[in-house]
């Protein structure tokens, strides 16, 4: 059995997540699908992280397997050449004996992209329209609150049974002028699901409204998923890269 690694961009749009369903189109089925019809052959791959219905991916890592021996080249080549227009491989590498998909994640970046005013065409899909005034110096206080340590049970599905407590290290807001957009990107080596949403949906709402910052470290302190500080749509969130520690 070989094992490779990969990586993928997608728009994940027209997608109900990256996670094979068996009704439903993913981007993992629709790989998994191309490989077969390509080569003949079964081709198994697990994503390092599974994004949602409509979030969008530059650097999502899977690993892919299979007992076929095709080179990388034309294995890189003609995968890709069986792929519709918003999927993408952007590598293919064979997986090192050592190389697993999560326990050796360093961090992992993702952007939130919104507009203040309404987007031209060609990005739209790719950032949430906000039509409230933002306060953006509040904003940046605001999601100042969930960096570091903390159990993240208020900003997640409630369905985890696991252990709620996350890091993220980092949390920075930057405006591009050019296309109108705001970037909120997150560092950290882990989310949970609907984490990232929900707290940029909380964040925008605090900092666009007459509401005090204290709402958010209170609602984390509860750790009660029900809080009703709004989630973000999905097409605004974007898995920038995933970064493996070095043995």
């Amino acid at each position: 059995m070989n094992r490779y690694k990969l990586t993928i961009a997608y728009d994940g749009t027209d997608y109900y997540g990256w996670q094979v369903q068996p009704d439903a189109k993913t981007v993992a089925g629709v790989l998994q699908k191309c490989f077969y019809k390509t080569f003949q052959t079964p081709g198994t791959l697990v994503g390092a992280s599974r994004t949602d219905s409509g979030v969008h991916a530059l650097g999502q890592i899977a690993e892919c397997r299979t007992d076929t021996n095709i080179p990388i080249s034309k294995l890189l080549s003609a995968w890709n050449n069986s792929l519709p227009n918003d999927i993408l491989i952007r590598s293919i590498q064979p997986a090192e004996d050592d190389f697993r998909l999560f326990k050796n994640v360093d961090y992992k970046i993702y952007y939130y992209h919104f507009f203040l005013k309404r987007p031209l065409p060609f990005v739209h899909r790719y950032g949430t329209f906000y039509r409230y005034e933002i306060d953006t110096v509040k904003l940046v206080k605001a999601l100042q609150v969930f960096v570091g340590t903390h159990d993240f049970r208020s900003f997640c599905t409630g369905n985890e049974r696991s252990n709620t407590i996350r890091t993220i290290n980092s949390i920075k807001l930057e405006h591009f002028k050019r296309y109108g957009v705001y970037r909120i990107a997150i560092k950290g080596p882990s989310f949970l699901r609907y984490m990232i949403r929900r707290i940029v949906g909380a964040a925008l709402e605090v900092s666009s409204k007459d509401l005090p910052l204290e709402l958010l470290p209170d609602a984390l302190e509860k750790k009660d998923p029900r809080q009703l500080l709004p989630t973000a749509p999905a097409q605004g969130l974007l898995l920038k890269k995933i970064v493996y520690k070095e043995n």
